[in-house]
């Protein structure tokens, strides 16, 4: 069916593709990105297909649970009138859309489908005049799962954090580039309110890049680099590795994809920054030879940046977390002897789930006796960041909250024993 003749069709019919792709296929909404809006040549139209898919997904409990309040036999989860009615909702009740504007660009994606249950069932909601809580819900399995690991406030925490799009951080080459005013909670860090980036002053003079507060830890926690050597290792696309290259540190960048190596190194040419690039899965890669340092970034389900990419809440299962806990511990493995005697080890995932952090390095120091966790020191993290008891830091909602927030991290920094009689060069 054309989409041509209906304004704002192209729009909702890209959404909905963005919501099947997460939520029947379990596709990382970025990844789906590129197809789900083929057909939609306004960027305007194509910022708006990911706001109202990005919308529902921060509220999916709180949607269907206005959808089940007024039908009189529950749709199932994957019905294509429960997937319209979420789009329909979403728009008057979080981005004020007028109702009648959002129904009639909904309705012409069900031809040949249940026009009528989704025009009665959003008419009938609308005359209620429903709103939705202030602060999302979180699916239950990710609340359950949380509230076991961290508490209950922390499982608040998130659907406070969700409700709203996060601040913007950025991480500086040096404190003297040209930069955007804002706050800031750590050396060479600016925080600013959520905005578009382009548009900021310095971006074409490459003095800065987009990094969470969070995510910018594990490579502060190497310190300068004096010329040392360092493998960053899953580099793309490169925010470490141009904080690595920044604090003076030789940075070999590996990476197993191709494309995220190409986007890191336009990065690195933006900025101005350098970096030796690798393309190699490091399950089967050999560095010529130990390095004073190397940061693993491992792959995880990076449910730590939900408050950016809510479909990881709807995508990531139990079994996955496991599977990709497998990964990082065989990750870690290797990446431990790559690092010289007396050199410093970093590991760090984006994930909320203690299998990703605190177990594997329980975990792997057990397994390593050459290995110990080394503490942050005073003024090493970011200001409102603590230090846990065993000597790592986990970043979790509800720190800094009325500052803007946090990511969800796990960074522990390990130290490997000096040979006998030697000195630690770093």
């Amino acid at each position: 069916m054309s989409d041509a003749g209906t304004p704002g069709l192209p729009a909702r019919r890209a959404a909905l593709r963005l919501l099947d792709a997460v939520l029947r296929r379990g596709l990382p909404i970025d990844a789906a990105r590129s197809a789900a809006t083929r057909d939609v040549a306004d960027r305007q139209d194509q910022a708006l297909a990911l706001a109202i898919a990005g919308e529902v997904l921060r509220r999916l409990p709180d949607l269907d649970a206005l959808i089940d309040s007024a039908t009189r036999n529950r749709l199932a989860d994957d019905a294509k009138a429960r997937m319209a009615l979420r789009l329909a909702l979403v728009q008057p009740l979080v981005l004020g859309t007028p109702p009648h504007a959002a129904i009639a660009t909904i309705l012409p994606l069900l031809d040949g489908g249940p026009k009528r249950l989704v025009h009665g069932v959003f008419g009938t909601l609308m005359r209620r005049g429903v709103t939705l809580p202030a602060h999302p819900t979180l699916p239950p399995t990710v609340a359950d799962r949380w509230r076991r690991s961290w508490g209950p406030d922390v499982v608040a925490a998130a659907a406070v954090a969700i409700a709203a799009p996060p601040p913007l951080d950025l991480s500086l080459a040096r404190e003297d580039v040209v930069a955007p005013d804002g706050v800031a909670f750590a050396p060479r860090h600016r925080r600013l309110p959520s905005g578009t980036v382009t548009d900021l002053p310095g971006f074409d003079q490459g003095g800065w890049w987009v990094q969470d507060l969070a995510a910018s830890i594990p490579a502060r926690l190497l310190g300068e680099g004096a010329g040392e050597h360092v493998l960053d290792l899953c580099a793309a696309p490169g925010g470490k590795a141009m904080q690595l290259a920044a604090a003076g540190w030789r940075v070999t960048a590996v990476d197993g994809s191709a494309s995220r190596l190409k986007r890191l190194g336009e990065n690195l040419a933006r900025t101005g920054l350098r970096a030796d690039l690798v393309e190699a899965d490091i399950l089967r890669w050999n560095p010529p030879e130990p390095a004073a340092a190397v940061l693993l970034d491992a792959p995880c389900s990076a449910t730590g940046v939900f408050r950016r990419h809510p479909d990881v809440l709807h995508r990531v299962q139990p079994r996955a977390i496991a599977d990709l806990a497998a990964g990082q511990a065989a990750m870690l493995a290797r990446a431990a002897d790559w690092v010289r005697p007396g050199g410093t080890l970093v590991y760090a995932t984006c994930s909320m789930e203690p299998e990703e952090g605190e177990d594997q390095i329980r975990a792997f120091v057990a397994s390593r006796p050459d290995y110990a966790v080394h503490p942050p020191a005073s003024g090493e993290l970011p200001a409102g960041v603590p230090v846990a008891g065993e000597g790592w830091v986990r970043t979790l909602p509800g720190m800094i909250a009325d500052q803007g927030g946090l990511d969800g991290f796990f960074i522990a920094r390990l130290r490997r024993r000096p040979l006998a009689g030697a000195e630690s060069g770093h």
